[in-house]
């Protein structure tokens, strides 16, 4: 019986396309690189790399860093959660600082709250997830797990016995399943599709 699911923030709830874009702008001028190749060359290793946006660029070359800014919300996520907060007990599973989602004023939506900034460590480290199912009282089968990078929300889910769901949304939507341990049980393109899931 499902009674938890879990969200990552970035690229599932939040919209960080804006701020990759910029990124991946800045980085093209400071390396000296055409923009549109050097996207279209992203967009190639997005393929087989689990998040392109941190890879290690050629030559030492560097990334510029993140504009330090709140990423907006998609503009479904407040509806989608809506209707999820009704049905079920929510919580976070995520990379990111202590306070995000009290700035979005989605905060009231979630009863566990587990982020890097607080937890001491980051996904994949099964940790995070030990931690958030701790705090639920959550037998790992009675969870799911909502993220768009299989890397490191699909696969540690997976291996501690969640049920996943990829959202395929941002550079972290574009790779296939290297194996089936990386295999989500269910694959969604946007939130609202998460509703004629659960």
């Amino acid at each position: 019986m499902r009674e938890w699911l879990f969200f990552d923030l970035g690229s599932t709830l939040l919209d960080e396309t804006d701020r990759t874009n910029e990124r991946i702008s800045q980085t093209a001028k400071i390396i000296k690189a055409d923009e549109i190749s050097f996207r279209s060359q992203l967009d190639n290793y997005a393929k087989t790399h689990p998040y392109v946006i941190h890879m290690d660029l050629p030559n030492g070359a560097k990334w510029t860093p993140w504009v330090k800014r709140l990423d907006p919300l998609y503009p479904e996520a407040i509806a989608a959660l809506d209707v999820l907060y009704k049905k079920y007990k929510l919580g976070v599973i995520a990379n990111h600082g202590k306070d995000t989602a009290k700035l979005l004023g989605i905060d009231r939506f979630f009863s566990i709250y587990v982020v890097s900034k607080i937890a001491g460590f980051s996904k994949p480290d099964l940790r995070i997830f030990e931690m958030a199912l701790q705090q639920a009282q959550c037998a790992p089968e009675n969870a799911v797990m909502i993220g768009d990078r299989l890397d490191n929300d699909i696969f540690p889910a997976k291996k501690l016995g969640m049920k996943t769901i990829w959202i395929r949304q941002g550079f972290g939507g574009i790779p296939d399943p290297m194996s089936k341990e990386y295999k989500p049980d269910y694959t969604v393109n946007n939130l609202l599709e998460i509703l004629e899931i659960l």
